[in-house]
């Protein structure tokens, strides 16, 4: 019966109208299935800006948050699967990864105090008392209504390590002429002496994430020399080579008494606030220039209070793109954090023909936001930022290298190395 109602679930997303699905399982992805829930934040305890990465058997934690648009709470539990490399279930049962003492629900939340939009905001820290992880791997988190197990409201991925490989980083401007001023280039070494690996060449996989995404990874590499407990990755082909994008755009409404920068006008038309940006330029062009951002995350904040995940107030913010036509083949969507790195209805933007210009409005709490302009080929999974944000090789990225381990005896990969670099510490020319 359960896999009766997990064909029709995965029916259901498939057919949402507006939703673009990617080769990575739809249930074991960063996703979001209940309208009503926003705002949903997974990273190490201490930094929410911080990648969902812990290590095994450690005192390392993963928060999760999130917050239900409704005025009384709603029962929800948790659980853990785990999943090979390429994010598909691992051959294994849940009492092989994990051990469960009592119930599992999301117990600490509160009401919203003093806002618009009433909302109870969520949160679950992890492992606890409760629920321990065993096993080094890919995990999905499922949140789930009480008795719905088979229906969740929320998958997020996040990786337990065991960091028994040494990654040693280079990132510099490649060396082909074409990509030279556009893309960087991640060249590694990964040390895994005190393992005893059979065939690293045939068993050992490594991805390379840039600032955390999926749908862009390079994924499944393998080594250009194999010798000594050495693996190293510094190959002249595309394997390893990003485009370097650009600094994401920002706004701040940490506030909606004052105007911040690229903020045009704020108003209240009951029972909402609308924040209104200034008309977005084209940046495709225009020369490399830095400031600190966020790579594409955002900050849950409030300026006016104490407690922002409670006393945020949620705003309906409008983007405007200028566009002289409607660009034909495809769509075009604001990416970034704020919308989980999806792509559908929320973050779709229609073409005004009378402005002249893309437009969106996105319902979002109070904080400070990173985004940029994707565009999505018709037919395609991956969309580029290029045709309005430009591409450069100087540009700050994190890049998170990841070494995955089969052995052959075992029904599961394990994650023997991690390791997160960001190009202002080691980009080269």
């Amino acid at each position: 019966m359960r896999y009766i109602f997990l064909f029709v679930f995965i029916f259901k997303i498939i057919s949402t109208e507006g939703q673009q699905t990617n080769p990575d399982s739809v249930l074991y992805s960063n996703h979001i299935y209940n309208d009503k829930i926003k705002t949903v934040q997974l990273y190490k305890d201490g930094w929410n800006l911080s990648y969902p990465i812990i290590k095994l058997n450690s005192k390392e934690k993963l928060v999760l948050n999130f917050d239900l648009l409704a005025d009384q709470p709603e029962a929800y539990y948790y659980t853990f699967i785990h999943c090979d490399k390429d994010w598909k279930k691992s051959d294994i049962f849940p009492n092989d990864y994990m051990t469960v003492n009592g119930e599992t629900q999301v117990e600490d939340y509160a009401n919203s105090f003093n806002t618009t939009v009433s909302y109870i905001h969520y949160t679950l820290s992890f492992p606890n008392d409760r629920v321990n992880l065993s096993l080094s791997g890919n995990y999905i988190l499922e949140v789930y209504p009480d008795g719905k197990q088979e229906e969740p409201a929320i998958t997020q991925r996040f990786i337990v390590t065991e960091d028994a490989t040494k990654i040693d980083i280079t990132i510099h401007r490649p060396q082909m002429a074409k990509e030279n001023n556009t893309h960087q280039q991640v060249d590694f070494i990964a040390n895994y002496t005190g393992l005893t690996i059979n065939d690293p060449s045939r068993n050992l996989f490594v991805f390379i994430l840039q600032n955390g995404r999926w749908d862009n990874a390079k994924r499944n590499l393998k080594p250009d020399f194999n010798g000594n407990n050495e693996l190293k990755y510094n190959s002249l082909l595309d394997k390893n080579i990003f485009q370097g994008g650009n600094e994401y755009r920002y706004f701040d409404i940490k506030s909606i008494r004052n105007k911040t920068e690229y903020v045009k006008k704020i108003d209240f038309v009951n029972p909402n606030y609308n924040v209104y940006l200034y008309p977005s330029d084209n940046r495709e062009f225009k020369p490399y220039f830095y400031w600190q951002d966020f790579n594409g995350k955002y900050y849950i904040a409030f300026q006016e209070g104490k407690k922002p995940e409670v006393e945020s107030d949620y705003v309906y913010v409008y983007f405007t793109l200028p566009s002289d036509q409607l660009i034909s083949g495809g769509k075009m969507y604001i990416s970034g954090g704020l919308n989980n790195w999806a792509f559908d209805k929320n973050n779709l933007m229609t073409f005004n023909p009378i402005r002249k210009e893309y437009e969106c409005t996105m319902l979002l709490k109070q904080g400070w936001y990173n985004y940029e302009y994707v565009f999505m080929k018709d037919g395609e999974i991956n969309g580029t930022a290029t045709l309005f944000e430009g591409s450069h090789y100087e540009t700050e990225n994190d890049y998170i290298v990841l070494v995955y381990y089969r052995n052959p005896r075992d029904r599961y990969d394990r994650v023997i190395g991690s390791v997160i670099a960001n190009t202002l510490n080691h980009l080269a020319n």
